[in-house]
């Protein structure tokens, strides 16, 4: 197959919602109807016994939360499709919109009794920044929910989403009994015995005039169908696929992933619709994906991918050209060449090496500390990609060694773990002790976990009265006024990993006397200022 071939059968999308919409379970359920895996787990379920595939870490599966971007992979009518499986918890956030600097559209999943939810909206807006392209994919419709009208207004008025149903539901919660298919034409009608594995026999009905499908809903049923489907095609405007790719329209599609239902539709359409890998703007120009040259970023770096073998990776997507194993590329921030003999595609935990990966896919790379989040790798040109930013946390607490045996592996847990971009480690200038700060407040009990189970150290929390960590710069002139604040607030100052420095400001009130105070230095809310 040839270079151009490879790129145009490619599909990197992220799955994203507010937490417990059903994002893991659609990923799973996507994986199963690709072939990927024979038999679909849940994130928590009674019934079903197997852990969610993308959910591999030890706390996902004891918390029913995804608390980290897994990167899934398989191929389905010859196309290669690579899935970004989200946290959709506002703790984890960061890890999500950096993700979405990875991908090429995104599968929206809202669920049917809450409708548009506030984590949703903030992704949402994160995507229309970018103008990636959205579809929409209504869950759990075997449940009670909102009337289906008033769920698309919600995704107008709120998201400010233009939409194009392409399918439709017959009936939901009790009265659930299929959907039709406006992409297709046809109409399947809901089984719900199978939920792990895929049933054979479909009953799929190619007409709504088929007398079969009055006998299989009732009269009156397929007469309130009529009338929906009429409304339909008088209200929405007919699907076009050029305003999708735009981010001008959004398909919505309705179904259960729980229990399979709507799935196959939603994947269907998406391979045919979604878009191929896009050209990616950086610094110094826009970088087409069929450029020889080689170019990627990495998005995402994960410690202990392996627990037994303590491995961290460093997850790359592919802007351009091929990256081939052995081939020495640049990597532009150390301006030194580097080369890999193992990189790697995911499934989830489950690794394979491969020779050659194209545009649009992700590939991860042993990283023995060489790697920051945002670093471009190349074949020799330099080019830096925007848009990968590290934001000032909101929670703070003084981190502890519990155990003073230990304390060698507390250094290294943490030293791995911050590299991650989900906490920032802060050392006060004044007598050394460390500060973690984070986004969410869940962050903390996740660190503690995973440096007990993974680095055998443990650690506790003190409280900590931080407003605000402020990257600090100096005027030209602000030579005085810098000296003066670092004597008068030398016990608020601390270093960042990259030793920048950072004032850790207690309360608003005080950041802004102290702004006023010395005009000669600035404050700044992110790191790359």
């Amino acid at each position: 197959m040839s270079f151009l071939q490879e790129i145009a059968r490619r599909r990197t999308f992220g799955i994203i919602s507010h937490p417990d919409a059903g994002k893991t379970t659609l990923t799973e359920k996507l994986l199963l109807f690709g072939g990927a895996i024979q038999e679909a787990g849940a994130v928590k379920s009674n019934k079903i016994k197997k852990a969610a595939t993308s959910d591999f870490m030890e706390i996902e599966r004891q918390r029913g939360i995804s608390v980290a971007t897994s990167v899934l992979a398989f191929i389905y009518k010859n196309k290669k499709i690579n899935i970004l499986d989200t946290p959709g918890h506002k703790d984890f956030a960061e890890d999500t919109y950096r993700t979405l600097t990875a991908v090429d559209s995104v599968i929206v999943v809202i669920d049917v009794a809450k409708g548009v939810e506030a984590q949703t909206q903030k992704l949402v807006e994160v995507c229309r920044m970018r103008n990636i392209p959205i579809i929409v994919f209504i869950n759990k419709l075997d449940r009670e929910g909102k009337d289906t009208f008033d769920l698309l207004d919600d995704l107008e008025k709120k998201l400010g989403l233009i939409t194009v149903p392409l399918s439709f539901p017959i009936g939901m919660g009790y009265n659930f009994q299929g959907i039709y298919n406006l992409w297709n034409e046809n109409i399947r009608l809901f089984e719900s015995e199978q939920k792990t594995t895929i049933s054979q026999q479909i009953n799929i009905i190619e007409n709504i005039d088929d007398p079969a499908l009055e006998t299989a809903i009732g009269s009156s049923a397929k007469k309130i169908l009529a009338e929906e489907l009429e409304l339909i095609r008088e209200v929405y405007p007919s699907f076009n696929r050029a305003a999708y790719l735009k981010g001008e329209q959004h398909p919505v599609f309705f179904g259960s992933a729980l229990n399979n239902f709507g799935v196959q539709e939603l994947l269907d359409c998406f391979v045919d619709i979604a878009p191929p890998p896009l050209a990616k703007d950086s610094e110094e120009r826009n970088i087409a994906p069929d450029e020889k040259d080689f170019s990627g970023f990495v998005f995402k770096i994960h410690a202990n991918m392996d627990p037994k073998h303590r491995d961290r990776l460093a997850f790359v997507k592919i802007v351009s050209g091929t990256f081939a194993r052995n081939v020495p590329y640049l990597h532009v921030r150390h301006n030194k060449k580097f080369k890999f003999s193992s990189p790697n595609a995911f499934f989830a935990d489950k690794k394979e090496i491969v020779n050659i990966s194209y545009p649009g896919d992700i590939v991860g790379l042993h990283d023995t500390g060489n790697f920051k989040i945002g670093d471009t790798l190349t074949s020799g040109e330099k080019i830096h990609f925007r848009g990968i930013p590290s934001f000032s946390p909101e929670h703070f607490k003084y981190i502890n060694n519990a155990d003073p045996m230990k304390a060698k592996q507390l250094n290294k847990g943490i030293d791995q773990l911050m590299d991650e971009g989900v906490a920032q480690l802060f050392t006060l200038e004044l007598n050394g002790r460390k500060v973690v700060g984070t986004v969410g407040a869940l962050q903390f009990d996740v660190i503690q976990y995973r440096l007990e189970h993974e680095y055998g150290a443990s650690c506790t929390y003190e409280n900590l009265n931080v407003h605000k960590a402020c990257w600090v710069e100096v005027k030209k002139d602000g030579e005085i006024d810098f000296a003066e604040f670092k004597q008068t607030k030398s016990k608020f100052l601390a270093k960042d990993k990259q030793r920048q420095l950072v004032y850790l400001a207690d309360s608003a009130f005080s950041l802004e006397i102290t702004q006023s105070k010395y005009p000669g230095v600035i404050f700044h809310a992110t790191s790359e200022f």
